[in-house]
């Protein structure tokens, strides 16, 4: 006679088995809600020995620390929720996650079917909530403890995780209706019944024709954010064709110490007269289209150089149609092909390059103020006094173009980090927290004040996990990006459309979430405030407030030294020393 459980037992088996297959997949953290709904997977959780539970009480805030572990980490990550509006305040995280293929396990709880549709409490249409922004979607059945349903939960959690990690990474989501009662027996789930192993990712690349890049007198390579390299194989990689490697600030591959590497070009490729002379003859392109406009217009100027464009099978990262070819293919894979031969590049074409970059980074020093904190010396002056254990997180808008232009190439960190999938400025303080958890060394974030303001909420995980942060807070007073856009022009209507200047004292938020606070003014202060920040517990936020209009024309100060500094040099053509 089959065995007779109770309502609760049920749910704490299924439950209890669909867990227990997350972890066996490879999920040790999930980040949570309080709800009513939510309950059974709540609960089991936060029973289960080797999982570790991260409480929150803001759903955008969840979402977003999730992201920033999965990013720091490359695990995956599970963000739980109840029915309703809160599973519609996870999705800004979850499109950021399937543009910037992290691996989120989304998990929302629902009403049982028999009460949608009839206007029943914090019941909304949930099934594929995320559209297209998740790489699968599942709508589990109600829970049963049959052996056939046993097996089908587990074979969803292990699929689930299975496709967050494979091939280009992204979000899954997993919806999980529950009638009441809600509170689950403890009961322990049956042994795991696997069919077959869960499956695994397509095996690296044992064949890609390089025999253009190899053949190459001026190749260059291009490195966008998530690029999926390893920094050894992409200094390799440099050093095998003797070509320049230009490296997005969240590339991963900024911090490399070598010849080949570089971080100036956004400066010195505003340049035009440069930028037409500096002519390759192949380029190969890694990761994301970059964030800088500027080598994205020199990446039009030459469309008509062969463009390899090497991507996750399911993505085509080319938005301006530059690619000549795109390659579905494992980035290390890639590098390992070509690290068995030797490129034919001609010696003066990366000396050029470097010689460029040398000049920008003496403009630069030239044009900075010595003794003021702007926001130009903020990214500088932490490359100077980042230890090497440190993950720096770039803030979308100007924070991260700022790291483009002023973060040099070389400059030893861990890891620098930003959420340039979809570029959001929500979730950002979030995102940092959330990889703070699993770094080594201090975890440091550079922040806009409207990006802050967006996202004060994500402060309060800071006690609730005791966590460890410095948070460098550029303040402007509205949105210091649009000074650069064509907006500023309509000088009627920019402060109240765009500048939005708003007035905020963030010194009280600081004392309403109980973290640290500094207002810096020189540059002086800023380092001694950092230094000190590494060492420091808890979350500190140093403040500096800018001028909106002065910080335009400095950098229009400083992109005029460039152009000074970089007039004189002289580019080779390819086969000749002209």
């Amino acid at each position: 006679m089959p065995e007779q459980l109770s309502h609760a037992e049920v749910l704490g088996r299924y439950v209890g088995t669909f867990i227990d297959e997350l972890v066996a997949a490879g999920v040790e953290n999930v980040c949570l809600c309080p709800g009513s709904r939510s309950t059974p997977l709540a609960l089991t959780f936060k029973c289960h020995p080797d999982i570790k539970t991260w409480m929150h009480l803001d759903e955008r805030s969840c979402a977003y620390f999730a992201l920033g572990m999965a990013k720091a980490s490359g695990e995956p990550i599970a963000i739980l929720c109840s029915s309703g509006t809160a599973a519609v305040n996870f999705a800004p995280a979850v499109v950021e996650a399937f543009h910037s293929h992290v691996p989120l396990i989304v998990l929302t709880a629902d009403r049982p079917p028999e009460l949608q549709g009839l206007g029943a409490n914090q019941t909304i249409e949930q099934q594929d909530l995320y559209g297209s922004a998740v790489k699968w979607f599942a709508n589990l059945p109600l829970p049963e403890a049959s052996d056939h349903m046993l097996r089908y939960v587990r074979m969803v959690a292990d699929r689930a995780v299975a496709t967050a990690l494979q091939g280009a990474r992204g979000p899954v989501h997993v919806n999980a209706p529950f009638r009441e009662p809600l509170m689950p027996a403890a009961i322990e789930a049956p042994a795991p019944v696997r069919q077959k192993d869960p499956p695994r990712a397509a095996p690296p690349l044992a064949v890609f024709d390089a025999a253009a890049l190899l053949s190459a007198r001026h190749p260059l390579i291009v490195c966008g954010p998530e690029t999926g390299i390893e920094k050894h194989d992409a200094a390799g990689l440099a050093a095998r064709l003797n070509a320049p490697l230009l490296a997005d600030p969240v590339s991963g591959l900024r911090g490399i110490d070598a010849p080949g590497v570089f971080g100036a070009y956004d400066c010195f490729l505003r340049v035009s007269a440069l930028a037409r002379e500096l002519r390759p003859d192949c380029i190969l392109r890694f990761g994301a289209p970059p964030t800088s406009k500027p080598l994205a217009t020199y990446l039009q100027l030459h469309c008509d150089v062969p463009q390899v464009q090497v991507a996750p099978t399911g993505t085509w990262p080319d938005p301006d149609l530059t690619a000549h070819e795109v390659v579905h293919a494992d980035p290390a894979a890639v590098c390992a092909v070509i690290a068995r031969s030797t490129g034919n590049a001609e010696p003066s074409w990366l000396e050029t390059w470097q010689r460029a970059e040398s000049a920008t980074r003496s403009g630069i020093r030239k044009a900075l103020p010595e003794a003021v904190a702007t926001e130009p010396s903020v990214i500088v002056d932490l490359a100077g006094e980042a230890p090497e254990s440190a993950t720096l997180v770039a803030g979308n808008s100007m924070p991260v173009r700022d790291f483009d232009s002023f973060f040099p190439a070389g400059a030893r960190v861990a890891a620098i980090l930003g959420n340039r999938g979809a570029s959001g400025i929500d979730g950002v303080v979030s995102t940092a927290l959330g990889a703070s958890t699993v770094s080594e060394g201090p975890t440091v974030l550079v922040i806009g004040d409207l990006s802050f303001y967006h996202d004060m909420n994500g402060l309060l995980a800071a006690q609730r996990f005791g966590l460890k942060a410095t948070i460098v807070l550029i303040n402007n007073d509205g949105g210091g990006i649009f000074s650069f856009l064509p907006q500023h022009e309509d000088a009627e209507h920019f402060e109240t459309l765009w500048g939005t200047p708003h007035g905020l004292d963030f010194s009280h938020v600081a004392g309403l979430y109980g973290v640290g606070f500094q207002r810096v003014t020189t540059r002086e202060e800023y380092k001694a405030a950092l230094k000190a920040s590494f060492y420091a517990d808890g979350v500190k936020i140093i403040e500096i407030k800018t001028d909106r209009e002065e910080n335009l024309r400095l950098h229009q100060r400083i992109w005029d030294e460039v152009a000074k500094a970089v007039a004189n040099i002289k580019v080779p053509s390819p086969g000749g020393e002209g």
